[in-house]
């Protein structure tokens, strides 16, 4: 499958003029390192990427627009590769990664985590060069009305390579499962580290259901990072508390447009707007992640109902 994917971007970057400018800008994005806490983030500055930073995603501007993830909405040059009969693998025309790809469940069915954990473990397990990753509704996801994933070519997030020596401790083990805790704060991270995929899903389950759901949403706030590497699946859970800082909606210059997702939390934070490419501090992504993670006493409370319910 990593080959057919591969194949797809080389054909989509011959035929398709927006996805082929966007991974040739790829070379001139600008990175910078920072240490927030004594965890690495890197930071990029990525103008394209203002189409998903700055989409607005109210009830209102999301029923006055096309679905861009429809089948009958794409581009007629993006092609794509069907996945379990009923997702689409289609390469991202806007991409953070060198490989960057938009996994679309075939029908217009709302964004959602619990229904499609399993798809997301089955994703991990056959696009082995991939790191797959999940936004929440209200957590960088600028489709929330349109169930999808999306995956990066593997090693590009920081998270993935220095997850273990962050480890604080163990929530509790379940068959074939661990799940662990990051001393990372100000994010809020849990990690299942699994060489079953039933005892993983049945893990996540817990943790979903150990998980605040805040008034009028449909499910508990999260980011998921999933990947597959020696027979075993890391995933890492992101509970949050926030959909956007309040940096995003300030005024002059306290503004920022940051909207957090999965790879922001993974350690690689998105800026679309050159300004704050350059003014952006380990100071500001600190204060960031503690307006949209959940707090240390929150983090705590979680994992305790986790362990009660195992």
């Amino acid at each position: 499958m990593n080959q057919t994917i591969n194949n797809l971007l080389i054909e989509q970057l011959a035929s398709w003029e927006t996805a082929r400018n966007n991974y040739a800008a790829l070379s001139d994005v600008q990175v910078k390192e920072l240490d927030v806490n004594g965890i690495p983030y890197k930071v990029q500055f990525n103008p394209a990427r203002i189409v998903s930073s700055g989409a607005k995603v109210d009830a209102q501007s999301i029923k006055e627009r096309k679905c861009f993830l429809c089948p009958a909405n794409l581009p007629p040059v993006q092609k794509g590769i069907p996945f379990e009969g009923h997702y689409n693998i289609l390469v991202n025309p806007f991409p953070i990664f060198p490989r960057h790809l938009t996994i679309p469940e075939v029908a217009h069915v709302n964004q959602r985590i619990a229904v499609r954990f399993k798809d997301m473990l089955a994703l991990a397990q056959t696009l082995t060069d991939y790191t797959i990753f999940y936004n929440g509704p209200k957590c960088g996801a600028s489709a929330p009305d349109h169930a999808h994933f999306q995956a990066g070519n593997k090693g590009f997030m920081p998270i993935e390579k220095d997850w273990r020596g962050q480890v604080a401790g163990k929530v509790a083990d379940y068959g074939e499962a661990t799940l662990w805790y990051l001393n990372d704060a100000p994010r809020a991270t849990l990690v299942i580290e699994a060489a079953n995929k039933k005892h993983a899903a049945a893990l996540f389950d817990i943790i979903y259901h150990s998980l605040d759901i805040k008034p009028g949403d449909d499910e508990p706030m999260m980011n998921v990072l999933a990947w597959y590497e020696d027979e075993k699946w890391i995933v890492c859970v992101f509970p949050r508390e926030k959909h956007r800082p309040a940096c995003y909606t300030a005024e002059g210059d306290a503004n920022l447009l940051s909207s957090p997702a999965s790879v922001d939390l993974g350690g690689v934070f998105i800026t679309p707007v050159e300004k704050d490419f350059l003014k952006i501090t380990a100071e500001d992504i600190a204060q960031i992640l503690s307006e949209v993670s959940l707090s240390a006493e929150d983090f705590h409370r979680v994992r305790q109902r986790i362990k009660e319910k195992i």
